[in-house]
């Protein structure tokens, strides 16, 4: 190992860190501090001429590559002993030219809204504004305009990637189709991107904000959010959530410390469809016209690293002994320890189409994404996590698709759950093509 170092050290420009290393032990940590990766190494490329000679050096010295930019989702990435964990923070170009941006393998979500808005442009990012742009774009991304305008994966133009033989080559639709195809969607199981490319949005202003109730108002709010969603038009994109919420300083101060029910989405057009909620007597509307950039901080999820331990599903249209169900492990009397013990996103539309010229990922099977979260700051904390938002995953199994959206999966899953079977042989395929020897690790392997 000491040659392969000293071979990484030079290709890194000195930016790697081994296991006994001072900085090893801050280099190996993700976003979600909760997951304890141990890498054979962790590599800081400058650029993707650095990123290629990492690739060829671990190749060479027969260890596998593992290609992370935050960290949000690295628990499903498993043991990295034989593992060069190449970390992309210092890629973090963007540019916007026309209506494309061009955003580099480390940039984070906040960076391109800074670089959009002034152009009058929105892209399609998430919910929080520290995620990474790359492992979210690859792995699908839904947010607060995808009932109306579809995943981010399909939104890809092109992408850089770092190929298993060490080259740099650039997809698109006419160059390396079936490639292209396969990472939007397919997650990082072909290379290491080093950039994306992909369409931005003539969107300036919608009408956003959040509504909230007491939670104890649940069993009255969750049947009618649910009625009301299901023939919302596509122009809407909201997410119910159940929260406990601690007496942060970074929240409204109407929201600290308590326990709620909150709706919050946007709307690109009029505020009337919104009126069927509002009835319901919110002691909180938020609601307004925003600029499109405050979106990004709209879900006031947390930025910074953060332990956090979670679950999934993908639903579908949920009666009413699913709302009993959910309340019941979930709810004001279910006893959860979870800080967000139910989110319901809101799915459709655009979601449910498949998208023209879409890639691996072209919609998402389901009515509503189940996401189960709590903090996970200690082991015990964890552990206790782990098992109450089991428990809402398994309490509406029976409502369940049977699909995974795997960019919320911080578990293994299985690769049959988040593919039809055509899709997935065609994803393998292409992999076998890439990279025969398996030399790229992924936080879902196909």
């Amino acid at each position: 190992m000491t040659t392969v170092a000293n071979t990484l050290r030079g290709l890194c420009g000195g930016a790697l860190h081994l296991p006994g290393d001072p900085g090893y032990d801050t280099a190996r940590t993700p976003w979600n501090v909760a997951v304890d990766q141990r890498p054979a190494a962790v590599a800081y490329p400058a650029d993707a001429a650095e990123v290629a000679a990492v690739v060829r050096a671990a190749a060479g010295a027969g260890l596998r590559v593992a290609a992370q930019g935050t960290g949000h989702n690295a628990g499903p990435l498993g043991p990295l002993d034989d593992v060069v964990l190449l970390r992309t923070s210092a890629m973090t170009g963007v540019t916007v030219t026309g209506r494309t941006a061009r955003v580099e393998a480390g940039a984070l979500w906040i960076d391109v809204v800074e670089q959009a808005t002034p152009h009058g442009l929105a892209a399609l990012h998430g919910s929080s504004p520290d995620v990474g742009v790359v492992g979210y774009s690859l792995g699908g991304g839904m947010g607060w305009y995808s009932r109306a305008l579809g995943l981010q994966a399909n939104a890809l133009t092109a992408a850089e990637l770092v190929t298993a033989d060490g080259t740099l080559v650039r997809v698109d639709a006419d160059h390396e189709p079936e490639l292209f195809w396969a990472l939007r969607g397919g997650g990082g199981n072909f290379g290491v991107v080093t950039a994306v490319e992909f369409d931005l949005f003539p969107i300036r202003t919608a009408y956003a904000g959040l509504l909230a109730w007491d939670w104890q108002e649940a069993a009255r709010v969750l049947p009618a959010w649910l009625d009301w969603a299901a023939t919302a038009p596509d122009e809407v994109t909201t997410a119910l959530r159940l929260l406990q919420l601690p007496p942060l300083p970074q929240l409204p101060p109407a929201l600290q410390g308590r326990q709620l029910l909150v709706v919050d989405g946007a709307v690109l057009g009029g505020s009337d469809v919104l009126a069927p909620l509002r009835a319901l007597r919110p002691f909180l509307d938020t609601f307004a016209d925003v600029p499109a950039a405050s979106l990004i901080r709209l879900h006031l999820d947390p930025e910074g690293p953060t332990p956090t331990v979670s679950r999934t599903a993908l639903l579908g249209d949920l009666s009413g002994a699913a709302v009993d169900a959910l309340l019941a492990a979930a709810g004001p009397d279910s006893g959860t320890s979870l800080l967000v013990p139910a989110e319901l996103r809101q799915l459709g539309g655009a979601l449910g189409r498949p998208a023209p010229g879409g890639g691996a990922l072209s919609s998402v099977d389901g009515a509503f994404a189940l996401f189960s979260c709590g903090i996970a700051a200690t082991p015990e904390m964890g552990r206790a996590a782990a098992a109450d938002a089991g428990r809402v995953v398994s309490a509406l199994a029976p409502w369940a698709t049977g699909s995974q959206y795997l960019n919320f999966a911080e578990v293994p899953v299985a690769a049959e759950t988040a593919f039809e079977p055509a899709t997935l042989r065609r994803l393998r395929a292409v992999r076998a093509g890439v990279d025969p020897s398996g030399l790229f690790v992924a936080n879902h392997a196909i």
